[in-house]
């Protein structure tokens, strides 16, 4: 049986915060040890770090309320964060003779989806480092007030992704969702009602990462397991460089699943062919608009059993998508216990359903941000093992193997940590509290300049 069937379960319960500072301690004691074990990861470096010990100076003296708003291209960035606030700040605040409190910690928010496939003990295990769950695809009023309270009245800041979610690509962002320049403005009407004076501040944080040794053995070899597992002829005569060898395999590799993925969504779901009349530019760009216009034939495949519309963009009818297939999945509307047999069979048969029609759309979110040129345009080590990977775990996911257990490693990496400059809501505040339009503007204009910010530390 596949391994994303999911038979009926029940509703996803919060999972309230509940901070330990011995967890967290052992947590940032154990981190090193973790990073280099369990990552390829060795080093994280983090640049104007001296801004964040200013910052959470002004915190501990109740000065400011803060989001720590960081890029998100890598299930590794919480480990980089991580490593940033226990270890690399505390050194930087003496070195700068700034006295902070012994432990430096921070609220986080995180995907309830997370502890559905890397389970409930990491569920515990957030719980206990102060992490508030959020469900992203609704208004999650609940998880919405846990994080409204931590960011009032956390001991630490709250350290939120506004991207959403991972994109796999270091120097390529996704659209900013707007939840946390919203986040901003409640907890200024929050210390306002509350007849507080603390300014908040959403500080951009940048992450990247770069290989420290050249791997390019680890990406032919990888290169050749794709090329394996998909039937695909190697194209090793072509190219006289390393990287123009690995670009033309990569590039007769990603043809080959492309066109593969278009027969099969029109053999199968009768969708319809691009047009190749209708492509311009050349074949990495035809490559981009062909690659898009699978990925909205995959969601509308979803769309259309779920009765969901296709408004928004690729990110906002993934979110859309999960929604809907968790309230198939995770029943709020029965009680489990009490059914007979064959009603719990029907309702197993409609979650077994849902999970499988969500699986159009676990093939499209790895994919939110490749644009077929993103190789082609700086053929570094770092590009090219980003794309094998997204491309590895869409062929796992194929082959339903589940990509997070066993991701390859293709040499070692550093994290690098960019603080930049932290921005001021109060100056913004007049003009956000006129009326619900300006409110609407105002959110906007603010989740654009932090797009801008954290934009501006891509290297």
């Amino acid at each position: 049986m596949s391994l994303f069937i999911t038979p009926a379960q029940p509703p996803l319960a919060f999972i309230p915060p509940a901070l330990d500072l011995k967890i967290v301690r052992l947590t940032q004691w154990l981190l090193p040890l973790w990073m280099r074990s369990k990552t390829s990861l060795t080093e994280v470096q983090a640049h104007n770090l001296e801004e964040l010990v200013r910052v959470y100076q002004q915190f501990e003296q109740r000065q400011v309320r803060v989001i720590l708003a960081f890029r998100h291209p890598s299930v590794d960035d919480p480990i980089c964060m991580g490593y940033t606030l226990g270890r690399l700040l505390p050194r930087t605040a003496k070195a700068m003779n700034i006295k902070l409190r012994s432990l430096n910690h921070a609220h986080f928010m995180y995907d309830r989806g997370i502890p559905l496939w890397a389970g409930k003990s990491m569920g515990w295990l957030y719980s206990k480092l102060g992490g508030t769950p959020i469900m992203r695809g609704k208004v999650d009023r609940t998880g919405l007030k846990s994080a409204r309270k931590l960011l009032l009245d956390g001991q630490f800041p709250l350290l939120a992704a506004p991207e959403g979610g991972t994109n796999g690509h270091s120097e390529v962002m996704s659209p900013l969702e707007p939840g946390l320049a919203q986040m901003a403005f409640w907890c200024m009407e929050d210390l306002r009602k509350a007849g507080r004076n603390e300014e908040v501040l959403i500080v951009p944080i940048g992450i990247q990462y770069k290989y420290t040794s050249s791997s390019w053995a680890a990406i032919q070899e990888l290169l050749s397991e794709l090329e394996h597992n998909c039937g695909v002829v190697s194209q090793h005569g072509i190219g006289d460089t390393l990287d123009e060898i690995a670009y033309y395999r990569m590039y007769g590799l990603g043809e080959y699943l492309l066109s593969s993925m278009e027969t099969h969504y029109h053999r199968f779901y009768r969708c319809e062919r691009i047009d190749a009349a209708t492509l311009s530019g050349d074949s990495n760009h035809q490559f981009g608009q062909r690659l898009h216009h699978l990925m909205n034939n995959a969601l509308t495949v979803a769309e259309q059993y779920f009765g969901a519309s296709g408004r928004g963009n690729v990110i906002d009818r993934c979110r859309r998508l999960e929604q809907l297939a968790w309230e198939l999945i995770y029943r709020e509307d029965l009680n489990l216990e009490s059914l007979s047999l064959l009603e719990r069979g029907l309702a197993d048969r409609v979650a077994e359903e849902a999970s499988l029609r969500l699986w159009h759309m676990r093939l499209v979110e790895g994919f939110v941000a490749v644009t077929g040129k993103y190789v082609q345009e700086k053929m570094t080590i770092e590009r090219f093992a980003e794309t094998l990977l997204l491309t590895w775990e869409m062929v796992q996911k194929i082959k339903q193997d589940r990509p997070g257990l066993n991701r390859p490693k293709l040499g070692k990496k550093c994290g690098f940590v960019t603080i930049g400059e932290p921005i001021a809501i109060s100056g913004r505040w007049d003009e956000y509290s006129v009326d619900r339009k300006s409110a609407k503007r105002s959110v906007a204009t603010l989740t654009q300049d932090l797009q801008v910010a954290l934009q501006s530390m891509i290297q």
